[in-house]
């Protein structure tokens, strides 16, 4: 038992766990997705990005040459972490429109996408009135 006390207060858990806060208080629900902006208008834009984490931890313990009465080996360790917000791009919310806007890809080709049902509407409306004119 007194083992596995001796492992539950390793020096390298301080590490890792001091690294891990530092994330944890870096890194929240608001760093995705964050705060909201109304426009005049009405309309909601919320940003939202992407986040990435990496964490390193190790050390060691080592054996002092000579003579020691210190039964515990002296510990040599060191952690880091990254972060890396990447925005990928905004909500838009309107009455009854909700759309994706990205900050990376083609936005000339998803406007067009966006626009085929009216395109089509438009032109369902322009054949039904050639119809009724060609009747008269």
């Amino acid at each position: 038992m007194e083992l596995q006390d001796k492992k539950q207060n390793h020096p390298i858990e301080s590490l890792m766990q001091t690294a891990m806060q530092s994330i944890k208080d870096m890194v929240d629900v608001n760093t995705v997705v964050g705060d909201p902006v109304e426009t005049n208008d009405g309309t909601v834009i919320i940003p939202i990005s992407q986040v990435a984490c990496g964490f390193a931890a190790g050390g060691g313990e080592y054996e002092l040459t000579g003579s020691s009465k210190n039964t515990e080996l002296p510990f040599a360790g060191g952690s880091g972490a990254g972060v890396s917000v990447r925005p990928m791009g905004f909500l838009v919310v309107r009455m009854n429109d909700v759309r994706l806007l990205s900050v990376t890809g083609n936005h000339l080709a998803e406007r067009v996408i966006d626009l085929v049902p009216q395109i089509i509407d438009k032109m369902e409306g322009l054949f039904k009135k050639r119809d009724k004119f060609s009747e008269i």
